[in-house]
């Protein structure tokens, strides 16, 4: 009876870390900058969770075994808040990073001599783990409304705001899908016809401190909402929109819409102005 209860505590434990998915970050001596080649494989593992349904991300800073007790308390805290900072950068939601914290060293375990340098440069690291819904939850159905292209052949005054719908962005980058390219065809094609309305192209961006703009992961620059807008923009200027009916602004985080994080990851045009027809 006692092997089974063991049994099957072992066989719950590793069914749930099956769940789970790790990732290691690791750093230079005494540094909390994180090196080139560990960003890209971090920015890789970012594009491998972005459409996981996640419920909690853990995040831990480890130092080796040099330094005093406090100092590698502060150096592991900015180890765990640097990674921490490269997830806000790159849009994804913080609300579900739930811990955030700096262990201090881990012991060495050395083998013998040799394996001291290499198990220093292991212990210097930050540890991800990423625990997703499983199954998925299920989406929320959003309630009926006016669809982009009805609103847009509809009546517009100045200031009216409409969201290009089903115009998304994949997390930390600006180029369309083809997807978004079917749907804005057929914008493009209303907004060629309607010469009575000039307008702004405004992009937006998600999970960013404050009303930051993100990281472009494609040109490394922090200008990811503007990009998004001159995309469309430069879509809409080639299928015929006339480039000086138009702008395009990018506006950082300063609306959320505080829904799903892949709402705010949007494009919306603006009208700014509205040519009466003449009787």
């Amino acid at each position: 009876m006692k092997a089974l209860v063991v049994f099957i505590c072992l066989f719950i434990q590793l069914t749930f870390a099956q769940k789970e998915l790790k990732h290691q970050v690791y750093f230079l001596t005494d540094q909390y900058e994180i090196p080139e080649t560990e960003e890209s494989r971090l920015l890789l593992f970012l594009s491998e969770i972005e459409n996981l349904d996640i419920q909690k991300i853990s995040i831990y800073g480890f130092c080796d075994d040099r330094g005093s007790d406090s100092y590698n308390m502060i150096l592991s805290q900015q180890r765990a808040d640097a990674i921490k900072e490269v997830f806000s950068n790159n849009e994804f939601d913080e609300s579900v990073i739930t811990n955030v914290d700096g262990k201090g060293e881990i012991l060495l375990n050395v083998v013998n001599d040799n394996d001291l340098y290499k198990i220093r440069g292991l212990n210097r690291k930050v540890e991800i783990i990423v625990q997703p819904y499983d199954p998925p939850r299920e989406k929320v159905e959003q309630p009926k409304k006016e669809t982009t292209e009805e609103l847009l052949k509809g009546d517009l005054k100045e200031g009216d705001k409409i969201q290009l719908e089903n115009i998304l962005f994949r997390t930390g980058y600006s180029y369309l899908t083809k997807e978004s390219k079917s749907k804005l065809d057929e914008i493009a094609k209303i907004l060629v016809e309607r010469t009575d309305i000039y307008f702004n192209i405004e992009g937006h961006v998600c999970c960013t401190h404050g009303s930051r703009d993100a990281i472009d992961r494609k040109t490394k620059k922090r200008n990811l909402s503007l990009a998004r807008a001159k995309t469309v923009y430069d879509y809409l200027a080639d299928k015929g929109v006339k480039r000086y009916r138009m702008k395009f602004v990018g506006q950082r985080r300063k609306f959320p819409l505080g829904g799903e994080p892949e709402f705010d990851r949007r494009v919306e045009i603006v009208v700014t102005r509205v040519i009466k027809k003449k009787n």
